[in-house]
């Protein structure tokens, strides 16, 4: 609500009117009356004068339209506010620059109030509170007068009316189902006699007119509805009634005695039983030479009962206090113990609470992640982590699953991921005590010491083979002693002494000694001590001076893992070059890998890198190290850019070094696995540019990136990184860089369905691209304004601006710009039911999308097609051009749009009654949607397993990506 408040009430439900306490108020003519409705209805947002002509007048104004409209604001203005002193400034209709806005409480205003009941009504529908919705769905209906805008002229009244009117249609509809819901069937058989006489084209009416007449005891008027219905479907479209009508009449035939109790709808099945049989298997693989830590593993087998009774769920913190004892290599060897006592699957993270960047994973991240893991869909994990808790939980409330949660930081970043629900077993590692944890939630804790001498032995044993240790026990006590019993310490001296056969393990035992001691200090404290870098520092001066330079520089690297072309990038090496130094690394334990060419530093071993590379290298050296590495990634992403999003302008980029070799993507799914693989390296990399002022690479990699977010749905990912982006060029004073990541910004919030932000984004980005006189930049974010007002349903303004857009692209000669408007625009009219402009311009886009090589948008401008012919019930050329869509789409590997047209395919053929073209069509659709976890699955999952319910759905085509 706006700070001011008003006492004049407004009504458009019915014709246009406005009350001051009971006093009704003059408004003026009808076209005065008009202006104040394009201002209602835009709900206290500004309406500039151009917008204001077209709502009144069309496209033949008067002459003198501007003037004329002053006149008719100044006039309202006097009514609605007579008491205003003539210096004050207006209150209700406001003037903002060249617009006008109507300041009025939601309240103040009968649609506003009629929206919000309906929506309450429809929370409390799926809440099951169907009496409560019942009882605000009636009131919402008693604000009508009428038709709305009653007697009002001018296209906006005209369109709004329509709209307006069906909404109206639509919710009476819900009323009069939830009314026989709550058994009031004999109530509204009367108003549904005369609706269904008023629309016998509205099958649902017609439906629920049968099912009231039927749960009264009326059969044979029940069947005498389903005739009449019957008839004038055939009389006026020459088709049979929907299968779901016609399965409710043969109900009603045979006397169905459930009919008479089971109510009308399903619920939409939710997240958590669209993936129930996802199951889990994330453990690590155990460490094969672990020894030891009996007394411990039998400690942790007592806390759970023999038998799979339930059992309450359990929290272990190893916590020593000491990195490198041996936590996660105890947790893992349990939980492999235990994992065939939890079918609903394992689930694992590494919580970074104690890393070399200090950047804890956030408890919304790992939730994230294990939501993933459950197979929830991208699109349907809610924001905010509350919300994405809940459904975890939800997911864990009928499994018996096991949690390990891996190098946790305190108990705060551990309680969100605790199961809600009895029979689950989480087990923590952490430095820390998680004191909090053992007093509110009962978890059991429990201290790791080092290992004894028999099991330091048996360690080395088994590293080494028994011999050695059996030839040398001197020298073996010795290096036990001086490692100080570390599991870690220990592993790495056995690493050095396994690639050195032929070395006595006392020359091992007299460098230890060299280095004093040094090891003493892992007995206590949880510090990265000057000890625990000797032990590094031994292996790392017996690298070769290219494996040492890699290593250290590794410690730049902020990402998850690294791959080896990102190596030799962040070295500055071939791809030839770098195998030998990996090779090395790995071979002496310093880094793992952890899967074919994709390698990892343990946390200590990432510190210790970070501290040789800020010894070793100068800040030039290290700013020249990131920003190859960094520039490698824009490179390869915009090698996958290529291939993800074809024919479409890429972003200009600097030369790629010659001795840089970036991958070579043959396909379009290629392209998107890779993107999979780095898309946690690729975000950190935008944050990293950041960081370090490479605002170039900052807004650049989301841009080159848009193409793999739109289609995997990674939306969090997506604004994240164009919000950072932005800020970077921003900071920066790049101001071509800022209008880019503007348009890109506003391109994530658009699908997210941040309508509003998204269109302050464009809006800004059109005045930067004003600024720079940049007339392409421009051209694409008008065209893209108008694609959001297409999706948030604001058809006319999306046709405004679509329409501008067109017009600079064919200034620009943009034939890439102007394809995909053409197509918008007939997307805009077919959503407007005006079917003839849609087929001229979808028609024109197809040839001007064809001549530029576009195929994508040829593949969603077909469907569009398909649509169009779908509602015009002209089915054989909807499936034509659907077939030609989905051609289209295979040949440019679009499953996304793919899985679209198969959708839509099966419905047309639903509606031509070709019900196992249908089904199979669905099938389809299922089996890509499922290969990528996009939400519409759960749409198609419901057509198939109920496909009496499968209307002619076209009213969701293809999204055009601009």
């Amino acid at each position: 609500m706006n700070a001011h408040e008003t006492d004049v009430r407004f009504s458009v439900l019915g014709p246009v009117r406005a009350w001051r306490g009971t006093e009704e108020l003059p408004l003026g003519s009808p076209q005065q009356r008009a202006v104040l409705v394009a201002l209602l209805l835009r709900r206290s947002r500004p309406v500039a004068l151009d917008e204001l002509v077209d709502a009144v007048w069309g496209g033949e104004p008067p002459p003198a339209a501007v003037s004329v409209l002053r006149t008719y604001v100044s006039r309202l203005r006097k009514v609605l506010e007579p008491g205003r002193a003539s210096a004050a400034p207006p209150r209700t209709v406001v003037s903002v620059g060249d617009s006008y806005l109507a300041q009025v409480p939601e309240e103040s205003l009968d649609l506003a109030v009629f929206e919000r009941h309906t929506a309450e009504a429809r929370r409390l529908r799926a809440a099951g509170e169907v009496s409560a919705a019942a009882k605000l769905l009636h009131s919402a209906l008693d604000l009508w007068r009428g038709s709305a805008l009653a007697g009002l002229p001018g296209p906006l009244a005209e369109s709004e009316r329509a709209r307006l009117d069906e909404v109206r249609l639509t919710t009476l509809e819900t009323r009069l189902e939830l009314d026989i819901e709550l058994g009031r069937h004999d109530e509204v058989i009367a108003e549904l006699t005369a609706l269904a006489a008023r629309h016998p084209l509205r099958e649902h009416m017609s439906r629920l007119l049968m099912l009231a007449l039927y749960r009264s005891g009326r059969q044979a008027e029940a069947l005498t509805a389903y005739r009449t219905a019957r008839n004038a479907v055939v009389a006026e479209l020459g088709i049979e009634p929907s299968a779901r009508l016609q399965d409710l009449h043969e109900r009603i035939l045979a006397g169905d005695p459930v009919l008479a109790q089971d109510p009308s709808g399903q619920r939409e099945p939710d997240a958590t039983s669209a993936v129930a049989d996802s199951v889990p298997a994330q453990l690590p693989p155990g460490l094969a030479t672990f020894t030891g830590r009996t007394a411990e593993l039998a400690r942790l087998r007592a806390l759970l009962p023999e038998d799979d009774e339930q059992f309450s769920t359990v929290v272990i913190s190893a916590i020593g206090g000491m990195a490198g004892v041996g936590k996660t290599a105890l947790a893992v060897r349990w939980a492999h113990e235990l994992a065939d006592r939890f079918p609903g699957g394992q689930l694992y993270i590494n919580l970074r609470g104690f890393g070399p960047t200090g950047a804890a994973v956030q408890p919304e991240d790992a939730v994230r992640t294990f939501l993933d893991a459950l197979g929830v869909p991208a699109m349907r994990i809610p924001s905010g982590l509350d919300a994405k808790v809940a459904l975890y939980r939800s997911m864990l409330a009928q499994r018996r699953v096991l949690v390990l949660l891996d190098n946790a930081r305190d108990t705060d970043q551990v309680r969100p991921l605790l199961p809600g629900s009895l029979g689950s077993l989480v087990i923590v590692t952490s430095r820390n005590q998680l004191l909090g944890l053992v007093a509110a939630e009962g978890a059991h804790p429990l201290t790791l010491d080092q290992l004894t001498s028999t099991e330091a032995h048996a360690l080395l044993a088994g590293r080494l083979g028994p011999d050695r240790p059996a030839a040398e026990p001197e020298a073996t006590a010795e290096i036990i002693t001086r490692c100080a019993h570390l599991p870690l310490a220990l592993a790495i001296v056995a690493a050095h002494a396994a690639t050195h056969p032929r070395f006595p393990l006392g020359s091992l035992a007299e460098s230890l000694r060299e280095s004093h001691g040094s090891l003493d200090a892992f007995a206590g404290g949880d510090d990265l001590s000057t000890d625990v870098r000797a032990v590094f520092s031994w292996s790392y001066r017996a690298l070769s001076s290219p494996a040492a330079r890699l290593f250290r520089l590794l410690g730049l690297h902020s990402g998850p893992d690294i791959s080896a072309p990102a190596a030799a990038a962040l070295a500055g090496l071939t791809a030839r070059e770098i195998r030998g130094p990996l090779a090395e690394l790995t071979s002496a334990c310093l880094v793992t890998e952890r899967a074919p060419g994709r390698y990892t530093l343990h946390d200590l071993l990432q510190v210790y890198a970070a501290e040789r590379v800020n010894a070793e290298e100068t800040p030039q050296e290290r700013d020249q190290a990131v920003g190859r590495l960094l520039t490698w990634y824009l490179h390869a992403a915009d090698a996958a850019y290529a291939q993800i999003t074809p024919h479409r302008e890429r972003i200009p980029l600097e030369p790629l070094p010659p001795a840089f070799s970036v991958p070579e993507f043959t396909t379009h799914e290629q392209a998107l696995d890779w993107c999979e693989t780095e898309r946690a390296n690729l975000v950190t990399g935008v944050h990293q540019a950041a960081a370090i002022g490479r605002a170039d690479i900052a807004w650049r990699l989301p841009a080159t990136l848009w193409g793999f977010f739109y289609l995997r749905s990674h939306l969090h990912d997506w604004a994240d990184t164009t919000r950072v982006g932005l800020a970077a060029a921003r900071a920066a004073h790049d101001r071509p860089g800022e209008a880019r990541a503007l348009a890109d910004r506003a391109a994530a919030l658009r699908s997210g369905e941040r309508y509003e932000e998204a269109v302050d984004h464009l809006r800004r980005a059109m005045a930067a691209y004003r600024e720079l006189g940049d007339a392409t930049g421009r051209s694409l974010a008008v065209s893209n304004l108008g694609d959001v007002y297409l999706q948030c349903g604001r058809l006319r303004e999306a046709v405004e601006y679509i329409r501008r857009g067109l017009v600079l692209d064919e200034i620009n000669g943009s034939a890439w710009g102007k394809g995909i408007a053409l197509s918008n625009l007939g997307d805009a009219y077919q959503r407007l039911g005006r079917y003839d402009d849609a087929v001229v311009c979808l028609d024109e886009a197809l040839t001007v999308l064809r001549a530029n090589g576009n195929r994508w948008v040829v593949g969603v401008t077909l469907d569009i097609l398909g649509t169009v012919h779908h509602r015009l019930h002209r089915y054989d050329e909807a499936v034509g051009y659907y077939h030609q869509a989905l051609e289209t789409h295979r040949a440019v590997a679009n499953r996304w749009g793919e899985g679209h047209t198969l959708s839509n395919l099966g419905d047309v053929h639903r509606a031509a009654g070709e019900h196992a073209a249908a089904r199979a069509s669905w099938r389809q659709a299922l089996a890509v949607f499922e290969t990528f976890d996009h939400p519409d699955a759960g749409r198609v999952r419901e057509r198939l397993a109920r496909p009496e319910d499968g209307r002619a759905g076209a009213e969701t085509p293809v999204d055009t990506p601009a």
